[in-house]
């Protein structure tokens, strides 16, 4: 199994390209399964997530012929709709298959989904939205089975803006017979970037990025070509690194808009933050000040950038407060920080950070893809050596993140076997 070997105390410094983001790449490569033709997506992640994805719409029998970051998808011969349960309990967005082979073809098996144990995060909102227009939808023995003989648009006020739950209906709505409403819809970048590819199929969408959407059912979908998004989570990540070692880091290829509420936190701990229009520039003090960090749904602050600002917290003059409000159970972090000496205190859904002026690196294990990635910036930061095992969370979101990084500088290697 995989691990990093870190040896920290290196300022970062240089230039870093944003990846494709995976939370936009996924609901795409599911959106494929929606019509006939060719289907041509670029910057796709080199990801493990998005490598899964791939190979559970092949076992569907959809054509994936991939080169490089750039895959042709053509879901014209659909052979199956049984998504099983040996690839979905690796990866939650594994449910996004379930709107589009309902819409599409009628019926649908799904296992249960599984991904990182952040805390319960049930697909009972899929499944009521899915309800409403007009499935049976059952869950037995660890599958949802849905059928319908055609979706029909209907007003769907969602309890909660779920990102992967507006995906599904987003995408099960665009073939449905009439008008769907959804009401308290999630806002994110990745949702506007799979409307604005469902809209190249020929989908009739209105409201992407605001909390209504309106979609005009159509009869079938066609080809397109889309390019996705650049990362949003994997641009933070990079910053935080820049500000906790007191570098300067230039992430390109991203978006600053996307960032916004996240380079104000940055800027109110002291870094200075530039932006382009495709570019974003970091340069930090030695030490920062703390800040008090509230994770909400888009556009708050992103629970996705919540273990990678926690481990910056722990290195700033003052005392901050973390709170979590997005997922229970996103804490799991905290005692692999407290092995490095962070001085954390958890109290439910709010951790409360004594900035120090040192961590020490020790032997680590990651929990989760963003718990490893924060753990990551807690080593390079830290005095000595520290070693993080089960990274292979950290592949299914970051692109050879270890290379990345020794360009910027730091002293991190990949080790594989025994420890």
């Amino acid at each position: 199994m995989d691990r990093l070997a870190i040896t920290g105390g290196q300022r970062l410094e240089g230039r870093v390209t944003a990846a494709g983001a995976k939370n936009a790449a996924l609901p795409i490569l599911a959106a494929t399964l929606l019509g006939e033709g060719e289907c041509a997506i670029s910057n796709l992640p080199q990801v493990r997530d998005v490598a899964t994805m791939t190979t559970l719409i092949s076992l569907l029998g959809v054509s994936v012929k991939r080169d490089g970051s750039r895959v042709v998808i053509d879901a014209t011969s659909v052979q199956s709709f049984d998504a099983p349960y040996d690839l979905v309990k690796t990866m939650r967005a594994s449910v996004l298959v379930l709107g589009p082979l309902l819409a599409r073809f009628g019926e649908a098996v799904v296992s249960l989904p599984g991904g990182c144990a952040i805390g319960p995060r049930p697909v009972n909102l899929h499944l009521d939205g899915l309800r409403k227009l007009g499935a049976t939808v059952s869950v037995d023995h660890g599958y949802i089975r849905a059928q319908a003989t055609r979706l029909r648009g209907q007003r769907i006020d969602l309890e909660f803006p779920t990102v992967t739950g507006t995906e599904n209906l987003l995408m099960a709505a665009s073939l449905a017979h009439g008008t769907t409403v959804i009401n308290n819809a999630a806002m994110e970048p990745e949702i506007i970037d799979l409307a604005a590819f469902l809209s190249k199929r020929g989908a009739k969408i209105e409201g992407a990025g605001s909390g209504r959407l309106v979609v005009e059912g159509v009869s079938a979908l066609h080809g397109a070509e889309h390019e996705v998004m650049p990362d949003r989570i994997e641009t933070g990540t990079y910053l935080v690194a820049g500000a906790m070692t007191g570098g300067r880091v230039e992430v390109e290829r991203c978006v600053p808009a996307h960032l916004a509420v996240v380079l104000a936190k940055l800027r109110e701990c002291g870094a200075d933050v530039s932006e382009t229009a495709g570019s974003i520039t970091i340069t930090a003090p030695r030490r920062l000040q703390a800040v008090d960090v509230h994770t909400s749904p888009y556009p708050g602050f992103p629970t996705d950038l919540q273990a990678q600002m926690m481990a910056l917290l722990c290195l700033t003059e003052g005392t901050g407060v973390m709170t979590e409000t997005v997922f229970e159970g996103r804490f799991l972090h905290v005692s692999e920080l407290q092995r490095m000496g962070a001085a954390i205190t958890v109290d439910g859904h709010r951790a409360v950070v004594k900035g120090l002026d040192h961590l020490t690196g020790a032997p680590v294990m990651a929990s989760d893809l963003r718990a490893s990635a924060g753990l990551l910036l807690a080593a390079l930061a830290a005095e000595g050596d520290t070693q993080i095992s089960r990274i292979y969370h950290l592949d299914r979101g970051y692109e050879r993140i270890e290379d990345k990084l020794q360009a910027l500088g730091a002293v991190v290697r990949r080790e594989t076997g025994p420890s």
